[in-house]
């Protein structure tokens, strides 16, 4: 019994650094940056699939941790279009929290970055409300790569979400059902330095783009300035 206590108190405090999550600034710096070098690699996102992409989230270095069983934990941002019907230009970010865990023996540690593609309103809807289960709440797919990948399939098609994973240089689609989506409220209170929901930040955008946001929009601005989707 004691040991077991002892190793649950080590996955505490290995874990807890990693729920700080750190500035807020520097988490949305990190989310253009990642955001940009995946928009360069030569097998990426799907430009079709982007343009019809009512939000993207970006999740940089997402740590996984196990001691006997598996987590993880990471901190990102989404940014939406604007208007009821994601129409409009793309707006301030509302900075969101992944979590998922899983078990079984797992050894070391991993840094992962993500890129999620919300591709319909509902989709969106469900993240602005409260938190979410992908596979469960919404339904998610591993996104197709490649500039000449078509969206045409079933599955892609059906899934409300598309996620991207890269790690170690590697860039996939990738499954992330199972994990939870959630506004991150502490760290939109740090941004804009008052309460807000993420369905003020984003639908009735009753602030404005804050500094360190500016860059990450900036860019889905010039990738993507109009919504395609029909």
């Amino acid at each position: 019994m004691r040991r077991i206590w002892l190793l649950l108190l080590s996955a505490v405090l290995l874990v807890q650094p990693l729920l700080g999550g750190g500035k807020v600034d520097e988490r949305l710096e990190s989310s253009s940056g990642v955001l940009r070098e995946i928009l360069n690699v030569p097998d990426d996102i799907p430009q079709d699939l982007l343009n019809k992409a009512e939000c993207v989230i970006v999740i940089p270095s997402v740590k996984k941790l196990a001691l006997g069983f598996g987590g993880s934990y990471g901190r990102g941002a989404m940014v939406c279009r604007g208007g009821r019907d994601f129409a409009g230009s793309w707006g301030p970010p509302s900075m969101v929290a992944l979590e998922g865990g899983s078990f079984g023996l797992q050894l070391g540690g991993q840094a992962t970055d993500f890129v999620l593609l919300v591709m319909n309103p509902k989709g969106a809807q469900s993240l602005l409300s409260s938190k979410v289960k992908l596979g469960a709440d919404a339904s998610a797919a591993a996104g197709p790569k490649g500039r000449a990948a078509t969206a045409a399939t079933d599955a892609w098609m059906r899934a409300e979400i598309l996620s991207y994973s890269r790690s170690r240089g590697l860039f996939a689609g990738i499954s992330l059902e199972g994990s939870t989506l959630r506004p991150d409220n502490g760290a939109n209170r740090e941004l804009y330095h008052r309460k807000l929901s993420a369905r003020q930040i984003v639908l009735e955008r009753e602030v404005a783009i804050p500094s360190a946001g500016k860059q990450l929009v900036s860019l889905l601005d010039a990738v993507s300035p109009r919504n395609q989707s029909g």
